[in-house]
């Protein structure tokens, strides 16, 4: 969907760590924040993603989680129809009727999120009264919370934000005289297990994950918790939890082998870890992910990368790709820039690369065709024409759905951008 942040077009530029950044305001090319229930509903295995929404936004979900007709996932939208959407039908009534169908038929669900999208905040649903109410009816039996997803003004990735944050009310409290890490974000169970075994290695614990695999597992947050982020995009739960006395620690993310290690010195200098014996647990998983590297960038080094606005990973996957790829970045564009999260990230970029926070889609595409980069990364709205006029593009939602943090990860992430690289090779033979 198209959106616009101004309908005026301007652009500011304002230091930033010695770069200059391009404040783009105008047309952007979104894509809807119900994206975050596909990668979300796999890791908290006892919760339902219930949207509230149209065919469309049940249409969206399908495709995007790619489930096959026998499957039963655990999100589901309850579609607005005409109806609903003049004011001639009670929504809440329904609601509750689909509410309990769900979790007559699913008594594994022990957290219900009810998700807000475009149409429903349209005709002004009240959801966070509908979750007070659902709680009150079923409490002692599942946890009702509310969250919006709509694409209206948001970027994709938000949606992983909105749902974090509305956990935290519900998070226990840590007792002041105990601390903890709490690493935030979503991340596959392989990816979580190494970076579990990395810390119980160097001696750092406890440690927790948010979001936690079941509702069971909620991590406590208070005083004494050490939050360290695995996402660049949760800036509104990370201040949530910092309101709740959680610290958070300044690092780059864990992407390829310097970020990595970057990331788990910022834990380990807090737990009083010394240098040398991080570097003696790290050392095999560095050696693997060097060794595994080599070859991707054979394919990488040297050429040219532009970033559209899209994931809000923009920045760390570029410092990665320059840094260790040794790619060439044209431009790196970023929905957001939240300077308090990305101050480690925007220190490793190249000086003088062209940074752009926001969009003017057209002004964009306009500097796409001018520099002709090898390798564009952008949204799916994007990037079939870009490929019709002869650019290679690599989809930015891919960085979400694929395991990609991580040593081990490393050289994965390089060949998700050699692919299409080595595609355009072959179609030119």
């Amino acid at each position: 969907m198209t959106g616009s942040n101004n309908p005026s077009r301007s652009a500011q530029a304002t230091d930033c760590d010695a770069s200059m950044v391009t404040r783009e305001r105008g047309q952007r090319q979104v894509f809807c924040g119900l994206a975050g229930i596909v990668w979300l509903h796999r890791k908290i295995q006892d919760a339902f993603f219930l949207v509230v929404g149209s065919r469309t936004c049940a249409h969206l979900l399908q495709s995007a989680a790619g489930v096959m007709i026998f499957a039963e996932p655990r999100f589901a939208t309850a579609i607005l129809q005409e109806r609903d959407l003049a004011g001639l039908a009670d929504c809440n009534q329904e609601l509750d009727r689909v509410a309990a169908e769900i979790l007559e038929r699913r008594p594994d669900i022990k957290t219900l999120f009810l998700v807000g999208s475009c149409p429903s905040e349209v005709i002004k649903l009240d959801l966070a009264k509908a979750a007070e109410r659902l709680s009150a009816a079923y409490r002692g039996r599942v946890r009702v919370l509310d969250y919006s997803a709509s694409g209206l003004e948001t970027t994709f990735t938000q949606g992983e934000d909105a749902c974090l944050m509305s956990l935290v009310p519900e998070l226990p409290a840590l007792a002041d005289t105990e601390r903890s890490l709490l690493v935030l974000g979503t991340l596959p169970d392989v990816v979580e297990d190494q970076f579990q075994r990395l810390f119980a290695d160097l001696g750092i614990g406890p440690v927790h994950f948010l979001p936690p695999r079941r509702a069971s597992e909620f991590p406590p947050v208070g005083r004494g918790t050490r939050l360290l982020l695995a996402q660049p995009f949760l800036g509104e739960t990370a201040r949530a939890l910092q309101g709740r006395g959680a610290t958070l620690l300044t690092a780059p993310y864990p992407f390829g082998i310097e970020g990595t290690l970057g990331w788990l010195r910022a834990a380990a200098d807090v737990w009083g870890i010394a240098s040398e014996r991080l570097e003696a647990v790290t050392a095999p998983a560095v050696a693997r992910a060097k060794l595994s590297l080599g070859r991707q960038r054979e394919a990488l080094a040297g050429k040219r990368i532009t970033f559209l606005p899209d994931s809000q990973l923009e920045i760390p996957i570029a410092r990665f790709l320059s840094r260790e790829c040794g790619m060439e970045l044209v431009e790196v564009a970023t929905p957001f820039l939240d300077r308090q999260l990305m101050e480690p990230e925007l220190a490793l970029l190249p000086t003088g690369v062209r940074l752009t926070e926001g969009q003017d889609v057209d002004l964009q595409l306009d500097r796409v065709r001018a520099d002709r980069p090898d390798l564009t990364v952008c949204g799916l709205g994007l990037a079939n024409p870009l490929e019709s006029e002869g650019l290679r593009t690599k989809w930015s939602i891919e960085l979400v759905f694929t395991p990609v943090h991580g040593f081990d990860q490393a050289a994965d992430l390089a060949e998700l951008f050699a692919r299409p690289l080595a595609r355009g090779a072959l179609l030119r033979v």
